[in-house]
């Protein structure tokens, strides 16, 4: 029995000296470490801290409450809209002219007019340049606006 003891006297002992031992030389190579490579030890710590720091600050500058703003438009209800035949007339536009301005209008390219009108689309071309002339516009865009605002289109 008391061999067993001195046997687990020994291994203890030798087991605290050995981890002793293994302290030590880690104390020595990080100490080895610091002293090499300080520079670069302090320069990520800054970095570290700076780049902490200003994700903190972007956060609690950045971060507003949530904001609904709901914006009524109050819309005229005249009825269903029609065209103003007086001003339609008056500028000699065709049926079909006022047809292809509303498309235009709605966004359809000349090649859509056409196959939605079943015309080639030299006609739909004709068509929308007698219209530009007969509405002064020169663009697409301006001959819908003027449309709009004549009451030739909704």
């Amino acid at each position: 029995m008391r061999a067993v003891l001195d046997v687990k006297k020994h291994v203890l002992i030798y087991g605290l000296l050995s981890g002793s031992l293994i302290a030590v030389l880690k104390l020595v190579e990080y100490r080895f470490l610091v002293v090499e490579h300080s520079l670069e030890i302090y320069g990520g710590l800054v970095a570290t801290v700076f780049a902490g720091l200003g994700i903190w600050l972007g956060s609690r500058l950045t971060t507003k409450e949530a904001r609904v703003v709901v914006r009524e438009i109050l819309v005229p209800s005249t009825g269903p809209f029609t065209v103003n035949e007086a001003k339609r007339e008056e500028l000699g536009i065709t049926p079909r002219e006022l047809e292809i301005l509303g498309l235009i209008a709605g966004g359809l390219s000349n090649r859509e007019i056409a196959g939605k009108l079943f015309v080639s689309e030299n006609t739909v071309k004709t068509h929308s340049s007698r219209l530009f002339d007969k509405l002064g516009a020169k663009r697409r865009t301006q001959a819908a606006q003027i449309g709009k605002d004549l009451g030739l289109i909704p």
